[in-house]
């Protein structure tokens, strides 16, 4: 009797090799290509990296757009000293050069919600756990708020 386990996870392993879906494919793409355009133009300026995140938030579907231009600028007018960038091909900010919090639409990966993001660059300890991501479903009063003072802890 031939046994097929063998065959079978030789199967899956090489058909699944690299392990990513095509999403994050994409997203090394983009960043790929955003580190040849930084390259390019000799690093990326506070206002370069703003015209890209604000090119790039205008090639977002509604709702996504509406959120990303909401967390942008309350993202901005919280902490105009982090630098706007694309990280990812997701709206980013940086502080010191590195990526502090960044906004995913639910576009980009399939997912139910948009979300906001940080890095561990971030200084949102709290304890032995607390967390780095946030859906976003709706961008109100009282979430904007909520968004500005993790942007102010997050800085500090």
């Amino acid at each position: 009797m031939k046994d097929t386990r063998k065959s079978t996870a030789a199967t899956v392993t090489r058909e699944s090799s690299d392990g990513f879906t095509e999403e994050e494919r994409a997203a090394m793409k983009d960043r790929a290509q955003e580190m040849k355009a930084a390259k390019r133009r000799g690093g990326t300026s506070k206002e370069d990296g703003e015209s890209d995140v604000l090119a790039k938030i205008a090639e977002m579907s509604s709702p996504d757009r509406e959120r990303a231009e909401r967390v942008h600028a309350v993202i901005t007018s919280t902490a105009p000293d982090l630098a706007p960038r694309l990280w990812y091909g997701m709206p980013a900010y940086a502080k010191d050069g590195k990526v502090l919090c960044f906004f995913q639409s639910a576009e980009k990966f399939k997912s139910r919600y948009a979300m906001l993001g940080f890095s561990d660059q971030a200084n949102l300890d709290d304890g032995d756990m607390w967390p780095t991501y946030f859906a976003l479903t709706a961008l109100t009063a009282a979430v904007e708020k909520r968004i500005a003072a993790l942007i102010t802890q997050a800085v500090s």
